[in-house]
């Protein structure tokens, strides 16, 4: 195995009525603060007007910035990182899924340079600097409130793209199972399968590492398989909801990365997808994965799949080794498609085969996606057929 350094400082506060923190944390950075978040639904299950007690009990000044939409929009980035130019912003406290999180990410680094916030994807602008930010999570998915990534989307290119920095690293997030009781059946399956995914990435390599870090990814992926259908059912399901919240924060914190050093490959090709047809990233991710799976599978990788299999789903170890492969992408395949009930097919969701070249191209940038197993614009596009 390799070296590795790991180093995540953020301060989380986890579990119900955590929230009387909020004040107190914010008031550490300074006065301004700028509150981000999405289409408005925590006005309408009361989280915002909780928030704004807290920010002015702690006689915090707030400025707010709205609307920031699924797949985010530089667009929402350029207009934080005005406000926080203009208004002297000290933390922005960004409200909502990893969406709000992201671009809330952006606006930080942005409020810090002169140029265009798409430069720092466009033409990899260094991050030295950035609002601290303080996040509310309301959605189990991206894990953004314990990372120091995001994804924004540029419409007017057909991009999607992603950036790490350490700067973007949240200082504080609150996670409180609670807020996600209204999230519905459909976006915590969408939720599940980006948690998955990121597990996923990780997991399927053959890469050396820590025992017990493959240990952790499995009892995390089960975690998931156990608690996801439990949260669908019965949205207030308050060890459910804390099971997924948590899994989600600890499956891309960088923790179980160890000193892996290869490249992801589902979640470059899923950007692709959404960044023309702006489909839920998770979604995308649910049809890709068992797909990827698939392909990836030979004599080479054989020996994951079937540590999987065995420790994940509790398949016969006496089998025949393909055997037991197979049966674990079948039982994914069945998670993902019956149990939690998301479309299978690029058809179901609007993605053309037309399409697929130029999405397989951009995926690997031309070259070549360094992963589980090296994937070039071809394989790629093998992928994305079995997905039609």
């Amino acid at each position: 195995m390799n070296p590795f350094l790991y180093h995540i400082p953020t301060k989380v506060y986890f579990g119900e009525n955590q929230l009387h923190h909020l004040g107190e944390e914010l008031a550490k950075f300074g006065k301004r603060v700028l509150l981000t978040y999405g289409g408005g639904s925590i006005k309408k299950n009361g989280l915002y007007d909780t928030i704004l007690k807290e920010i002015q009990a702690a006689n915090l000044e707030v400025y707010e910035l709205s609307g920031i939409a699924p797949n985010p929009r530089i667009e929402s980035v350029r207009a934080g990182a005005a406000i926080c130019k203009e208004k002297q912003i000290d933390v922005i406290l960004a409200v909502g899924g990893g969406s709000t999180l992201d671009a809330s990410k952006f606006m930080a680094a942005g409020a810090y340079v002169d140029h265009d916030p798409w430069e720092f994807f466009s033409k990899n602008a260094p991050i030295e600097k950035a609002v601290p930010l303080v996040t509310v999570l309301t959605l189990s998915a991206t894990g953004s409130e314990m990372d120091c990534g995001g994804v924004v989307s540029n419409l007017e290119t057909q991009d999607k793209l992603g950036r790490l920095a350490t700067p973007l690293l949240p200082k504080v997030s609150f996670l409180d199972p609670t807020i996600t009781y209204t999230v519905s059946p459909y976006q915590t399956a969408c939720g599940t399968a980006d948690i998955l995914s990121h597990i996923f990435e990780v997991y399927f390599t053959t890469e050396k590492d820590l025992y017990m870090l493959d240990c952790f990814m499995e009892g995390m992926i089960k975690t998931v398989l156990r608690y996801t259908p439990i949260a669908m059912k019965d949205p207030t399901n308050y060890e459910a909801r804390a099971n997924l919240m948590w899994t989600s924060s600890w499956a891309i914190n960088g923790f179980v990365n160890g000193g892996k050093e290869h490249d992801w490959s589902c979640h470059p090709m899923e950007h692709e997808l959404s960044a023309i047809y702006d489909i839920t990233h998770g979604l995308g991710l649910a049809i890709l994965t068992p797909r990827w799976l698939e392909y990836c599978l030979d004599e080479t990788t054989l020996p994951k799949y079937v540590q999987f299999g065995v420790n994940v789903f509790g398949i016969d170890d006496t089998l025949e080794p393909m055997t037991i492969a197979r049966e674990a992408i079948k039982r994914l395949s069945d998670f993902f498609f019956n149990t939690l009930q998301l479309d299978d097919t690029f058809t179901k969701v609007g993605i053309k085969a037309e399409d697929i070249p130029l999405m397989a191209r951009k995926a690997c940038g031309g070259g070549t996606l360094e992963g589980f197993k090296p994937l070039n614009q071809k394989d790629i596009e093998a992928i994305f057929t079995k997905c039609i």
